[in-house]
């Protein structure tokens, strides 16, 4: 597997020419009566025996998508992006495949930790870290925190305290605006992350950082958003952090030993869509990275990647089932038991999404329907204008590709609906890894009369 972008699979809302099994894991096939089995097992079944909605995750995509980044970086750490994802099943499998992982608050790091991850190769991100972020960081021996701010760098050498050490990277805003969407473009100078470089707060914090004997640098980090599927803007980032790096030896004297790209790696949502590949990435970084670090004199860094959904977003399938189907005069609405709160992406970032019909074959034609969710909400659309049989019906179930990374996530109890739970499969085998959220675990966190 070289590429993270053609994996087999079912989908209905298909550009011309594509493969429509394009963005499935690659254990899925159809079953003789209008079913699909991923790692083996029927996703009718499970939809039967844990409810709906409900998300499966396949254990041998997660797995292979790791070796595909330890393949095409042989030389670098490659770090899962906890934020994409994460439960402790998952925080094993990544530590197996020899992956670090970066995580953005205490929650995901204790959690990774108490599974057996070890804390020296787990990074902790985050522009406005608590006090129990930094406290848990430092008690559990974290490999290294990222400063996104000025103001953590006293804060972090403080809590270090004489005679203590932590390593740490400076997160730099290069200028560049790369993503899907607008929202999550982290690269540019106008919003919230990182220390820019054009305006000279960048280097302002590693004279800051070097001054502190609490403190070591290891190196610089950046990230430039997500849903990246072009190689150019991590290309343009390795110059001008190189540039950065050459400007610290020169002038403090310091050869910093990393350089931290981030993550951000587009996928495919439905067949035919772009997506990042990541033998091309690797090769044009490689060759980006030795140039220009030969070109300022450097030896060239140890490479760090973060991706967190090329890694766990394609493994990912939602299973929901239909509730009502309401045909208006301008469109027809095909209502699920789930929505907006376990997957918020359409509602925050317009996403799409190529639903499929499962566990019966329909002869009817298909028409252009809306999914929708059963949340109070105009905009709790899950999928909108996709093909669909004229003959869906209440009862029918619905499978959801690509729906491993930021779904469960950012899932909420919107209207006290409790969050869906998650199965894993392999080799024809289910297990539960997460189970449902319950109106009694719901009630419970309510103390008050």
């Amino acid at each position: 597997m070289t590429t993270l972008d053609t994996r087999p699979g079912a989908a209905a809302a298909t550009a011309p020419g594509a493969d429509p099994l394009a963005v499935w894991p690659a254990s899925t096939a159809e079953s003789p009566h209008g079913g699909l089995l991923v790692g083996g097992v029927s996703l009718t079944e499970i939809a039967e025996s844990h409810g709906t909605p409900v998300y499966v995750l396949d254990e041998n995509e997660v797995r292979e998508r790791c070796r595909t980044y330890r393949n095409a970086f042989p030389d670098a750490e490659i770090h899962y992006a906890a934020k994409a994802f994460l439960c402790r099943a998952l925080a094993r499998w990544v530590e197996e495949e020899g992956l670090g992982l970066d995580v953005c608050s205490a929650g995901e790091l204790e959690l990774a930790v108490t599974t057996g991850f070890p804390a020296d190769r787990i990074l902790l991100h985050g522009n406005a870290k608590s006090p129990r972020d930094l406290g848990t960081a430092l008690r559990l021996g974290v490999g290294r925190i990222v400063i996104d701010t000025p103001a953590e760098i006293a804060r972090i050498a403080a809590a270090v305290g004489p005679g203590g050490r932590q390593k740490v990277m400076v997160r730099v805003t290069p200028g560049i605006s790369a993503g899907g969407h607008e929202k999550i473009r982290t690269g540019s100078d106008d919003q919230k992350f990182g220390l820019s470089l054009r305006d000279g707060h960048a280097q302002h914090a590693i004279a800051r950082i070097l001054d502190q004997p609490q403190l070591e640098l290891t190196g610089v980090h950046c990230h430039l958003g997500s849903q990246i599927t072009d190689v150019k803007p991590y290309l343009v980032a390795v110059r001008r952090l190189v540039g950065l790096m050459a400007r610290v030896r020169d002038t403090h004297g310091v050869t910093l030993p990393e350089l931290d790209l981030g993550g951000g790696h587009g996928i495919a949502y439905r067949p035919g869509d772009p997506a990042l590949d990541v033998t091309a990435l690797a090769r044009g970084v490689r060759a980006e990275l030795a140039g220009s670090c030969a070109a300022a004199g450097l030896r060239v860094p140890r490479l760090v990647i973060e991706p967190g959904r090329a890694v766990s977003g394609p493994a990912g399938v939602a299973v929901y089932r239909i509730l009502a189907v309401k045909r208006t005069p301008g469109r027809t609405f095909v209502a699920v038991d789930g929505g907006m709160s376990d997957n918020p992406r359409p509602a925050l970032y317009g996403v799409r999404y190529a639903p499929r019909l499962i566990g019966r074959h329909s002869p009817a034609d298909s028409e252009s329907v809306t999914v929708v969710g059963r949340h109070c909400e105009a905009g709790d659309i899950l999928a909108e204008d996709v093909s669909l049989p004229a003959d869906t019906h209440p009862g029918d179930l619905l499978a959801v590709p690509v729906a491993g990374a930021y779904h469960l996530s950012m899932a909420s109890s919107y209207n006290l609906v409790g969050r869906p739970p998650v199965v894993a499969v392999l080799d024809g085998r289910a297990r539960l890894l997460v189970r449902r959220e319950t109106l009694e675990d719901l009630r419970a966190r309510d103390v008050g009369l």
